[in-house]
Parts: structure tokens; C-alpha cells; sequence
């Protein structure tokens, strides 16, 4: 960042200090997802919008090698004491929190003392995968679904409903709970396209209009902070986490992506397979091919393969299917009414995941099916476990998060786009969440990261 930029920010920065004031915010909250998948924060009041517009706010780079639980792992890239970054707000996306009043929250870029921009910050290589597909003649858009369930206690889990999966008594129960969610989301800008109860106990999801890769992360981010602050309003505590009892079916992650050109969505404009064009077809044969090492960034935790098992609409092989919801990669084909809403839907992925990783995976991967012209094997239109056992075995995703790290370590595409030190940095994390767990039965796995996402 260099002057001019500082001072275009320090302008941007005293017009959104006055707009904030004139609405009753005190401080700004600037968020990071880090590495394993929390989102952490720095905060400042409004006064000191404009310096942190134009200077940052320090924070220190030990945050890339954090754990869940907060241990700091002193790996080859992070994870020690010294340096410093600073976090500048993304004054774009700068939002009134309806659910904390007095507060407004803006998405954070890490950049290091000397203006560059830090080379783990997550966001920005979300940015540069999609200023990657942009130079390719490509746009995205996608959007992530939430998943959460709600608890009258903690540690321990109480359900706060009672009614059946997808059931009318369930949204009773919790009426103007729900009510107010839409009335939050409303308020800061964010278009839902519907919310329902879900499938699991006390569970609830719901889903948000698509938009650009790096937004539809942000909104991610946003989404799970307005639903846990309304949550606590309530007396609740909302869980996010891939499993929130060892029985359970869990909270996915779902992320839908579609791939355009000139206006066009290229998954309803072709004479491929299921109206695919031929680059989206590539497209998802890349992330198709690509999924086993994906899966260290979009099911990062140990409790992401206590989800990912068969029959549970979790996504657990590595096919894809036309409306197949037991497919890793379910393809929609839009509606009569929409035919331009088709879409790509990632099924194994969960919320423990940072959702720029996601991102920047989906795209890089999806990007060198497209330089490969990479053909789609035959579709999975049944139940994948219904196949037979020697056909499982060898389209059955890792089960282990050992067995994640080790194909995304292998995989050069990957590790290429992220870059040394922050593919480094996951391996890792990653390594170590393996060796804390080594001995866990599925009920400690659970209790840790119930209250952790």
C-alpha cells in the first residue's frame, strides 16, 4: 500500500467514521478467519477509523498458526513471537450489526509493516484466485449455505426445539427467533433466498443470495456472527460446528459455485452433459479431481469425518450426480422458472472450514480442469453406498484428516496456488490437530469443537 492509497483510504475512512456516528456506532469490529477456521477479531472505536483506514491496526502474524483451542503451533512458517502485521478494514463491505448494537463490522486485509500484503492473508488469496479466473475470460458467483443448532446450555448439549426434522412445530417453536434473523440479515443488506428447519435436532439452516467469490465469504462470516449474537440475545448458544453430538448428522457447509462468461452462467448454456458447457464441465472435473486434497481446506477438523460417512447426505465419494444429494459434488440444474440459476453444489465440506480457502481451492482447482480440458467421469445418480464394496472402496473420500493433509501436501496445483508458506502453514495445523486427537474416542472429538465454530 502505498501513499497515495493511504490517503484515498484515510478520506473513504473520516466519510465512513461520519456516516457511522450519525447511525450510533461506537467501534468497528475487523475480522480474519484464520487457518483453522475461527474467526478472530481486533476492534477500534469509530475515532480511530481513519488511521486504521490508512495505517491498520497491529495484530500480531502468531494468528496463522493458531488452533481451535487457541494452542499456537510453532510450525516452518508461523507460529512464533516475533513480527507484526497491520489489519486494514475493507471499508466496501463496512456493515451496522443489527444484533450488536453500537457495533458495525468490516472484513480485515493483513498486510505486513512494509505496505506488502502478508502472504497468509486468506482474503487476498481468495482476491488473486478471482482476479486469476477474471484474466481467463471467467466469472464466478457463489454463495454458502449455514447450517447451525441450537442449545439451551454449554458445555453440554440441550436442544432448544423438540419438533421433527423439517417440521412446521420446529419453526413454531422458534418463531420470533427466525423472525428476527430475517429482520438482522434484512437490515445489514443480506438478500436470503429461504430458512427452514433442518434435518438434525434443534437444527436450522439457511441460505443466502449468491455474489461474487470473495463477498459470498464475507457474507459467510457475517451470517454465522449475526445468528450467534441473536442466538445468545435469546439464551441460546448456536453451534456450527461438523458435529455437535457423536450420533448426530452434524453441520455442513455447502458452497455453490457457478462459472460465467459474458453474462452467461456456463452450467445452463451448453450442449454437454445436463446443459453444462464444455468449461463447466472441465471445471468440475478439476474440483472433482482435486476433491481429496480439498478436503484439508474445506474439512479441515477431525470432527469433518465423523460427519463425512455414508447415506447421511454429507457427500463422502468422489462423484458427481444430477441432483444427487449423496454425490460430493451435486449438480442443479436450475429451475423452470430460473433454468440460469444451475449451479455446482460441494457437499463434503463443512463449517470448520475458513471460507477464503474455500474459495481460493474451488476456483484454482476448477481453473486447471479448464486448462486441461478435463473430461467428467460417467454421473452417480443413486446412493454411492449402494454401489458395489470394491467400487466404494475406490471412490470413497479420505476418513481421516491424516489422510486429507496428505493429499493436499501432494497436490502441486493446490499447494502452488496458496503459496509455500500458507500451504506450509495448513499442512502444518493440520498435522498437529491429527496428532492431538490420536487417541480421542468420537465424544472428545465432539465436546471440543462443539463450542469452537
Amino acid at each position: 500500500m502505498d501513499q497515495h492509497e493511504r490517503k484515498r483510504q484515510a478520506a473513504r475512512g473520516r466519510q465512513v467514521r461520519s456516516e457511522l456516528a450519525e447511525r450510533g456506532v461506537v467501534a468497528l469490529a475487523t475480522t480474519w478467519v484464520d487457518n483453522s477456521g475461527v474467526t478472530r477479531v481486533k476492534a477500534v472505536p469509530i475515532q480511530r477509523v481513519e488511521y486504521a483506514a490508512a495505517w491498520g491496526i497491529g495484530a500480531s502474524p502468531v494468528f496463522d498458526g493458531f488452533l481451535p483451542d487457541d494452542a499456537i503451533v510453532a510450525g516452518r512458517y508461523a507460529g512464533g513471537p516475533v513480527g507484526d502485521l497491520r489489519l486494514h478494514p475493507d471499508l466496501t463491505r463496512v456493515t451496522v450489526l443489527a444484533e450488536q448494537p453500537g457495533w458495525a463490522w468490516a472484513p480485515a486485509v493483513r498486510y505486513q509493516q512494509d505496505g506488502a500484503v502478508h502472504p497468509q492473508d486468506q482474503r487476498s488469496v481468495a482476491r488473486a484466485a478471482v482476479a486469476a479466473l477474471g484474466e481467463a475470460g471467467y466469472a464466478a458467483r457463489m454463495a454458502f449455505e449455514v447450517e447451525w443448532t441450537l442449545s439451551t446450555t454449554e458445555p453440554d448439549f440441550t436442544p432448544a426445539a423438540s419438533g421433527p426434522a423439517y417440521g412446521y412445530t420446529r419453526l413454531v417453536e422458534r418463531s420470533d427467533y427466525l423472525r428476527d434473523l430475517l429482520v438482522a440479515l434484512d437490515g445489514q443488506g443480506i438478500p436470503v433466498d429461504q430458512i427452514h428447519p433442518e434435518y438434525g435436532s434443534a437444527q436450522y439452516e439457511i441460505s443466502v443470495a449468491n455474489e461474487d467469490p470473495v463477498g459470498a465469504a464475507d457474507t459467510f462470516v457475517l451470517v454465522r456472527e449475526t445468528i450467534r449474537a441473536l442466538s445468545m440475545r435469546y439464551g441460546l448458544r448456536a453451534s456450527f460446528s461438523p458435529k455437535v453430538v457423536a450420533d448426530g448428522v452434524g453441520n455442513g457447509g455447502h458452497v455453490h459455485v457457478s462459472l460465467w462468461r459474458d453474462e452467461v452462467n456456463l452450467f445452463s448454456a451448453g450442449s454437454q452433459r445436463c446443459g453444462m458447457g464444455k468449461e463447466a464441465e472441465a471445471f468440475t472435473a478439476g474440483v472433482l479431481a482435486h476433491l481429496p486434497a480439498l478436503l484439508a481446506i474445506g474439512a479441515p477438523s477431525p470432527a469433518s469425518y465423523l460427519r463425512l460417512v455414508p447415506s447421511h447426505w454429507a457427500g463422502p465419494f468422489q462423484v458427481w450426480g444430477l441432483e444427487n444429494r449423496e454425490a460430493a459434488l451435486r449438480l442443479i440444474a436450475g429451475s423452470p422458472g430460473n433454468p440460469a440459476a444451475a449451479n455446482l453444489e460441494l457437499k463434503a465440506f463443512d463449517q470448520s472450514a475458513n471460507p477464503y480457502l474455500v474459495v481460493a481451492g474451488l476456483l484454482h482447482t476448477g481453473m486447471a480442469g479448464i486448462a486441461a480440458a478435463a473430461e467428467l467421469p460417467d454421473p452417480v445418480n443413486i446412493d454411492p453406498a449402494s454401489l458395489p464394496a470394491e467400487s466404494q472402496a475406490r471412490l470413497r473420500l479420505p476418513t481421516s484428516l491424516q489422510a486429507a493433509t496428505d493429499a493436499f501436501e501432494a497436490d502441486e496445483v493446490l499447494t502452488k496456488a496458496l503459496g509455500e508458506t500458507l500451504a506450509g502453514t495448513i499442512v502444518d495445523l493440520r498435522r498437529a490437530e491429527v496428532a492431538r486427537f490420536a487417541d480421542a474416542s468420537p465424544d472428545e472429538i465432539v465436546a471440543a469443537a462443539r463450542w469452537r465454530y
